[in-house]
């Protein structure tokens, strides 16, 4: 599968105002650029072997997403001149680093150039200049090429890559394999190949290759030695783009066995990982304890997972990682959105409040937004920026390069259901634009309809979601017969006007606690570079809480409603686990905006009232709690 670079979007709702909110508050800010580029000009991570050098590349992919999206010309205008001013850094040697020569391959220097790299790349997709393209693909190749000339096999006289940096066994290095592969598909140069497939063979890490783990499959993530998940996919992020160039069959299987754990073993109700911190943790057991962390589901992790589950997506087809794309996507990746331009607390009288257009953690029992910021530096004297806020656009931007895409035999596959319009090229050159009527996922009830330059035999693929059982779809008014575990696949001769209409199963189902007792987990020596097994103990109290899942999203309580989060609720389930939720058409019954709003059923014949995940506790403080596992009666 493939993302058809002619396709524009032109969403409505909750989505758009995400995308162009980010581009407002963050992505325009020349100021903000400037500091992140002067990391570099300064050398700044030498000081305390840092990683300011990643918030530069991380916020110019989310911002090049965005563009290709919004097409402001203003965007494109501040993002070509900071990687200007990036380019103009390039040492004599190749280099451009956060680090000093006399300092590098330590800390996370290894992980800021990869960054760099990235950044490069994917403005690369939207440059319109010719020569600056050239540039930038001379200057990849020089940043690539110095760092191949000083990592490598130690029989060689070079630094191994799992021993160029002090943290995670050398797992944040590793990770330069996406780009190592993104630049051999853009240059098919076989010395990127080649030292793409040293890296590989160099296991990930400097105690065990994680790589091997994951194809013998043996053991669960949260039992390797290193288990920092947002490095660890990005891994093997890269390890899947070797696969697509390659095709080679044991990390195929490697790849599918690893996602397969990590949607088994660690993907949250929110669709984050991470019960403690941002670890793989066996997050679907862990993660109604009240025992937890206060540091948890990490937005970087949101983001990556939601990269993540695209790619897998592109690689397989299957739909399970698009249904999972969809949870993050709406639960923890909105949720994280700071749509209320909540400040961030004061460090000391030293440092000016800020508005990041994105929060670092996220609850999942009774609990506030905004308890810390991930990732936190100084970029400045008066100024701090964070590893979660520079890499959130990335998360919004990779939405509209998700909704649809193409398959290689022409086929194209309509994944989310977002009101607004696409317009796109079918094989044969023509025209076509799908026009989205909906609410969803508010109600799910979804009507496309085909406006076509000409006719064309096309083959549409409707992704029908593993919630929805009961999905009925009309062609033209006519009820149609089709699978229900894949794609709802319509194969004919379009004309202008045909319209689709689905209804989807928007049940309400409970979702509960999985007991376990006791059992061991991979935590942090902090400050250390290594990990230790810890033997975890289900909170007892786990048990007394259920989650409220309707279609892709959870619902949540918001003590905005009047609710006191402490009490217990005795919610009404009926025998086959679901909920008779009422959904609210008083718009005005909350003070704050939100995608759902309804009543959920008690036992007592009462109920209560939930609102979306991502809605919920925007506040950031106590006037906001949120739960997205509600306490409720054993």
């Amino acid at each position: 599968m493939f993302f058809n670079q002619k396709t524009k979007y032109e969403f409505e709702g909750i989505i758009d105002d995400t995308i162009r909110f980010i581009e407002d508050v963050q992505l325009l800010d020349e100021k903000l650029w400037s500091e992140l580029v002067n990391q570099f000009r300064k050398h700044t991570d030498c000081e305390d072997a840092r990683w300011r050098g990643e918030f530069w590349g991380k916020m110019m992919r989310g911002a090049c997403l965005t563009y290709s999206y919004t097409r402001n010309k203003a965007l494109y205008d501040v993002l070509t001149k900071t990687i200007t001013e990036m380019l103009s850094l390039q040492e004599d040697n190749g280099r451009i680093s956060s680090y000093t020569t006399d300092c590098e391959f330590d800390g996370w220097d290894i992980w800021c150039r990869k960054y760099v790299i990235v950044g490069m790349q994917y403005y690369y997709e939207i440059c319109a200049d010719d020569t600056l393209k050239k540039e930038l693909i001379s200057s990849m190749c020089r940043q690539m090429d110095y760092i191949i000339s000083k990592v490598g096999k130690s029989e060689d006289g070079k630094i191994l890559i799992t021993m160029a940096t002090r943290h995670w066994r050398g797992l944040n290095s590793s990770s330069l394999l996406e780009p190592v592969m993104q630049l051999y598909n853009m240059t098919k140069q076989k010395e990127y190949l080649d030292f793409a497939e040293y890296i590989i063979s160099c296991g990930g890490t400097s105690v065990v290759n994680i790589f091997e783990l994951a194809y013998e499959n043996k053991i669960h993530p949260f039992q390797y030695p290193i288990t920092k998940a947002y490095e660890m996919i990005s891994c093997f992020e890269g390890l899947l783009e070797y696969c697509i160039a390659t095709e080679n069959e044991k990390y195929k299987t490697t790849v599918k066995n690893f996602a397969e754990r990590v949607l088994n073993d660690e993907f949250s109700v929110i669709g984050c990982c991470g019960a403690s911190h941002e670890f793989f943790d066996h997050t679907v057991v862990r993660q109604a304890n009240t025992t937890n962390n206060i540091l948890k589901q990490e937005t970087c992790v949101t983001v990556t997972m939601m990269r993540f589950m695209r790619k897998m997506f592109l690689f397989t087809g299957e739909r399970k990682y698009i249904d999972a794309f969809e949870i993050s996507m709406y639960n923890a990746f909105l949720g994280s959105v700071n749509r209320n331009k909540n400040k961030t607390a004061t460090d000391g009288n030293k440092i000016n409040p800020i508005i990041f257009p994105f929060d670092s953690y996220s609850p999942l029992t009774k609990g506030t937004r905004g308890v810390g910021i991930a990732g936190k530096l100084k970029i400045n004297e008066t100024t701090y920026y964070g590893c979660c806020a520079a890499i959130g656009a990335s998360g919004s931007g990779i939405i509209p390069k998700t909704a649809v895409l193409n398959g290689e035999n022409g086929e194209v596959f309509i994944n989310l259901y977002i009101k607004g319009k696409i317009k796109s090229e079918t094989p044969n050159g023509n025209s076509i634009s799908l026009l989205f009527d909906t609410d969803y996922p508010k109600t799910g009830e979804v009507n496309i309809t085909v406006l076509s330059e000409k006719q064309e035999e096309l083959q549409l693929c409707f992704r029908n979601p593993q919630f929805s059982e009961c999905s009925k779809i009309y062609l033209n008014g006519e009820l149609l017969e089709f699978n229900k575990e894949e794609y709802i696949k319509i194969k004919r001769v379009w004309n202008n006007g045909d319209c689709v209409r689905i209804l989807f199963d928007m049940k309400c189902e409970a979702i509960y606690p999985i007991s376990y007792g006791k059992q061991f987990i991979m935590m942090p020596i902090w400050g250390q570079n290594y990990m230790i097994p810890v033997l975890d103990e289900e909170d007892e109290n786990a048990k007394k809480h259920i989650a409220i899942r309707r279609g892709p999203i959870i619902l949540a309580l918001d003590s905005r409603l009047g609710y006191d989060l402490e009490k217990t609720y005795s919610i009404k389930v009926d025998e086959n686990g679901l909920i008779d939720f009422e959904l609210s058409n008083d718009c005005d019954s909350t003070n704050f905006t939100k995608i759902i709003h309804g009543n959920i059923p008690l036992v007592s014949g009462d109920f209560v009232e939930v609102v979306d995940y991502s809605s919920a506790g925007k506040l950031w403080g106590s006037e906001s709690v949120v739960s997205a596992w509600i306490k409720t009666e054993e």
